[in-house]
């Protein structure tokens, strides 16, 4: 396994990153299917309601160095729409505090500064003993450990399970993205 650092992004500390980004676990498929996320007003949203479509599952923040990966997120979401691709985007306040906004606050920036128009929900955490179910699940996907940062991306085929797991510096529209997203849809 190849290891490198970076040390841009959200004026953080250095990060390790797998450069094998695609690192499927061999048993035991991770499927997030069983879960439900709250919307953005606070409804009970089942993830079962996605099968058949492939997801992108990501955390994002407002006020962050990868902050511009939501024009690459909208850019993927456009071109893959309509064969079935959705993006979940979780806004997440666990780094650095970089995304303390109400939810309100929070869609007026996304609507705003890059015309979002995939599914943004309801706050969440993704680190402690509040990290959410979804997350909880999400995290034992190879290579395992919390998250790391802002926009760490997790690609869920039409079956509900975990297929592959980018860290935050993997842009949106990266040939390393679409290629996976390609080969699911």
């Amino acid at each position: 396994m190849a290891v490198s650092i970076s040390s841009f992004g959200c004026n953080k500390k250095p990060e390790t990153q797998n450069t094998n980004n695609m690192t499927p676990k061999t048993s035991d498929p991770i499927n997030i299917s069983d879960q439900k996320v709250k919307t953005t007003d606070g409804q009970e949203k089942a993830l079962s309601d996605y099968k058949g479509k492939v997801l992108l599952v990501v955390n994002v923040a407002s006020k962050c160095g990868y902050t511009k990966q939501y024009e690459g997120l909208q850019l993927i979401y456009e071109k893959y729409k309509d064969r079935g691709f959705e993006i979940l985007a979780f806004p997440c306040n666990d780094f650095g505090g970089q995304e303390p906004g109400t939810m309100e606050e929070i869609q007026d920036f996304c609507k705003t500064n890059y015309n979002v128009s995939f599914t943004l929900f309801d706050k969440i955490k993704v680190l402690g003993s509040e990290k959410s179910s979804l997350y909880a699940k999400l995290i034992n996907f190879e290579p395992a450990g919390d998250i790391s940062w802002n926009f760490e991306k997790f690609l869920i085929d039409k079956n509900g399970n975990v297929v592959g797991r980018y860290k935050s510096k993997v842009k949106p529209e990266s040939d390393e993205m679409t290629a996976a997203i390609e080969k699911q849809l």
